[in-house]
């Protein structure tokens, strides 16, 4: 088994290859308030590389278990995000971050969408599952040019150790490159063996930009899938330690979900592929998302926006 690399942004600065990702399972009060124990799991695990974000509600967990671990701040990578109803509000947003988080900077700072949308409630999210997913309204006075010069700014004064972007098409960083000064130094998207995206890693790479794998390891019907599971048993591992090693191998950052401390440790214990094998993980590319949020409704929208309008 190799030891985890870390990938060098166009920052300079190092990213471990491999972090811990996701929001909890459920977005009730008890399970936002478990993060800090899978948090803690982790860094006894031996992460450095978390992976947070405003919406997940996990801030705050994750500040408790890096006071609790004793790991030091410098030697922790820490990725937090601004959220897509936000966008008018970056330094706020971004403040209250750090607060919750109990830092004074983080690594990474993205915009978690293009989009901006907006809530009745204003700055806050809605109470309700149904007011988060059915209360929001595109936010039309604003574009994700302006929002990234207000990353821009965070990013001068130090707080902001590289700023980046998650959900970029091609289509949407070429709209981006326009006005922006600095490239992102990262892109966030769904990757997985089912949905490799190829097209959009090697525009990223020629720009100088990391990718960032969420959903990592796709559906359960991926981490079952013959050809994993076959190279499971050839490397003596699981199919997710497959698609992980899959994912170093191309260059990939990825940022897997998981609250159980033996899968945590599995999660960093990687086998290196063949270069044949990386080509039968990749071949298994069906351009399937797995995010139930990145549905196109019955109008041939998401969130409003077209299959166009996002570059997809």
């Amino acid at each position: 088994m190799a030891a985890i690399p870390s990938i060098k942004l166009n920052t300079g600065a190092q990213i471990p290859a491999i972090g811990l990702g996701g929001g909890p399972d459920t977005f009730t009060p008890e399970a936002i308030a478990d993060s800090e124990r899978w948090f803690l799991t982790a860094f006894e695990a031996g992460y450095r590389h978390f992976d947070t974000a405003w919406l997940y509600g996990t801030e705050f967990g994750l500040g408790a278990a890096l006071r609790a671990s004793n790991v030091p701040r410098e030697e922790v990578f820490i990725t937090t995000k601004l959220p897509h109803h936000h966008h008018g509000h970056v330094e706020r947003s971004f403040n209250d971050s750090l607060s919750r988080l109990g830092v004074e900077y983080v690594d990474l700072y993205l915009m978690h969408s293009p989009q901006s949308l907006e809530y009745p409630t204003g700055y806050d999210l809605p109470t309700t599952m149904e007011g988060i997913f059915g209360g929001w309204k595109l936010d039309e006075t604003l574009t994700f040019n302006e929002t990234w010069a207000e990353m821009e700014r965070l990013h001068a004064s130090g707080k902001a150790r590289a700023i980046g972007v998650s959900n970029f098409s091609i289509k949407t960083l070429e709209e981006l490159f326009k006005t922006a000064k600095i490239v992102p130094a990262v892109n966030q998207v769904e990757v997985h063996p089912y949905f490799a995206d190829t097209e959009l890693l090697e525009y990223c790479r020629k720009k100088g930009i990391v990718v960032t794998a969420y959903s990592p390891t796709g559906y359960q019907k991926t981490r079952d899938d013959p050809v994993l599971v076959g190279l499971g048993e050839k490397y003596k591992v699981t199919p997710t330690q497959v698609m992980l090693a899959w994912h170093i191998s191309r260059g990939i950052a990825a940022v897997p979900k998981s609250s159980n401390a033996g899968r945590q440790k599995e999660n960093l214990t990687l086998p290196t592929l063949s270069a044949e094998d990386v080509a039968s993980v990749t071949a298994l590319d069906r351009k399937q998302r797995c995010e139930q949020w990145a549905s196109f409704g019955p109008d041939g929208k998401l969130l409003g926006w077209t299959k166009e309008q996002w570059g997809w």
